[in-house]
């Protein structure tokens, strides 16, 4: 999967920020999955493969590993993003199991 080291952005003034939106507190240093409560699963059969899933997740929790989205759950917010915009609608949200 994705290694779990990342660099933290650190901005020493508001002139070193980008001026378009980012996310200044990088999402690789924070495990945000516990926040969960519902999770996507995704039906390979069903996958076009067309990555939008992966273009319009908002955290870096979807990879596409050998041409296939992987949900990678330790960043992933369920947030439900990936199951709207998908086309072939193979991605379905489920209740989180603990």
């Amino acid at each position: 999967m994705r290694p779990k080291k990342a660099k933290k952005i650190v901005f020493n003034s508001a002139e070193e920020m980008p001026l378009m939106i980012c996310s200044v507190g990088d999402q690789t240093h924070n495990l945000t999955g516990a926040w969960r409560n519902i999770r996507p699963e995704i039906d390979l059969a069903k996958c076009l493969r067309c990555g939008i899933c992966w273009k319009y997740c908002p955290e870096p929790s979807i990879m596409v590993v050998d041409d296939r989205p992987v949900v990678d759950y330790d960043y992933c917010k369920g947030c439900g993003i990936c199951a709207v915009e998908c086309p072939s609608k193979c991605i379905v949200m489920v209740e989180e199991r603990r």
